[in-house]
């Protein structure tokens, strides 16, 4: 086994461990990956100002997440066919966050059901859910997440059209995979993978699939999921489903200081700085580039959070310094859930809060809550990075 310090030596063993259309599904940027690149490339550009002889011996992460306590301003992002990735991957991710004293967000593309999470951790958990047209199929998983004891809603703002992604298409990518030649010796490649898949019955869309009226199988799936992306969503349908669930939601996908001013008229409680990780419009803007002016635009108090290219602790510090009030990470917990299963997620994590901790110790910083635009290097026009 190597020595695991970085989230870069997880995605390493991940591709190692897990077939190619799956570790290429996490991998991936729409079209060019221009802006899946920008997403990282852009904290590059900002820099932390080093601060000495402070007193930090008495330092702590803890904060808040919607109200709710959490070790470290991080929250694991929603991540579809994470049961692709490791056998009943969403139960692993799930209980490595309760472990780690942070909020896990279930896709509604999941492999594993809302159900088969509030049985396997007991815990409070949050869910992701896409504006979907079947108005009965949504009443239904609506009541099943306040059932199975889902604390907040995150509803994706940014997918009523897939985008163009070249390596999912080429890979001819399905879940689970369609058994052609090419796939079948992808599998007989990935032994430990094959042999885990073989001993779960969680191979399909469990929030789905026996749920929405006439799917009972891969194909019915793949024909309902086509149908389902609502192309006519506008504001008063996110409205309206914010008043079907009734509790917390956070707005997942805003990337633009007038949505995120739109936004706020809907009653939602946070907002989600978000370009799908660069998998929906390639040649947007990062989310890191985008935030100060969403912050801005929504005020010094509303709850802003940020994903697309947090893969380090350093990386969530840069972002909460540039207004957000915390993280989701998507790519750096799953490739740690892909190498090593609940081992590698809690890996994951431990990576990101030793990063987040050392590095606020170096700016001379005792309480995230204090992690301001104070501990960021000006810039040439003497602004804030």
């Amino acid at each position: 086994m190597p020595v695991i310090t970085e989230i870069e030596d997880l995605r390493r063993l991940h591709r190692r461990r897990v077939p190619r259309m799956f570790y290429d599904y996490v991998d991936v940027g729409a079209w060019t990956g221009g802006t899946y690149r920008a997403n990282r490339a852009d904290f590059e550009r900002i820099l932390f100002r080093q601060r000495v002889a402070r007193n930090i011996e008495a330092r702590t992460l803890a904060t808040t997440m919607l109200g709710q306590p959490v070790s470290m301003p991080l929250a694991l992002a929603p991540v579809g066919l994470l049961g692709m990735q490791h056998p009943d991957g969403e139960i692993y991710a799930a209980r490595a966050a309760q472990a780690a004293g942070v909020p896990f967000t279930l896709s509604t593309m999941s492999m594993c059901s809302l159900e088969d999470i509030a049985q396997a951790t007991g815990a409070p958990f949050w869910f992701q859910l896409y504006t979907l047209r079947d108005e009965e199929f949504l009443e239904d998983i609506l009541d099943r997440a306040r059932r199975a004891g889902v604390t907040a809603l995150v509803l994706t703002l940014d997918l009523t059209i897939q985008g163009q992604r070249h390596k999912d298409l080429k890979n001819r990518m399905t879940a689970p995979p369609r058994l052609t030649l090419p796939n079948l010796i992808d599998i007989a490649l990935h032994p430990r993978w094959a042999l885990g898949m073989l001993g779960t019955r969680r191979r399909s869309f469990g929030n789905i699939v026996g749920h929405a009226r006439g799917v009972e199988s891969l194909g019915d799936l793949m024909d309902w999921t086509a149908r389902q992306f609502d192309q006519q969503l506008d504001w008063g349908r996110v409205e309206q489903i914010i008043r079907k669930w009734g509790g917390p939601v956070i707005l997942k996908g805003i990337n633009d200081p007038e949505d995120a001013q739109r936004a706020l008229d809907t009653g939602c409680d946070a907002i989600l700085v978000s370009n799908h990780g660069g998998r929906q419009l390639d040649g947007a803007p990062s989310t890191i580039r985008a935030l100060p002016a969403i912050r801005r635009a929504v005020g010094p108090d509303f709850p802003l959070y940020l994903d697309s290219g947090i893969q380090s602790g350093q990386e969530a510090l840069k972002a909460i310094a540039s207004g957000a009030n915390g993280v989701f990470v998507g790519r750096a917990f799953t490739y740690g859930l892909g190498a090593m299963g609940q081992r590698g997620v809690e890996a994951a994590l431990a990576i990101l809060r030793r990063e987040m901790d050392i590095t606020m110790a170096l700016c001379g910083v005792n309480d995230i809550k204090d992690f301001g635009p104070g501990c960021l290097w000006p810039d040439d026009r003497g602004n804030a990075a």
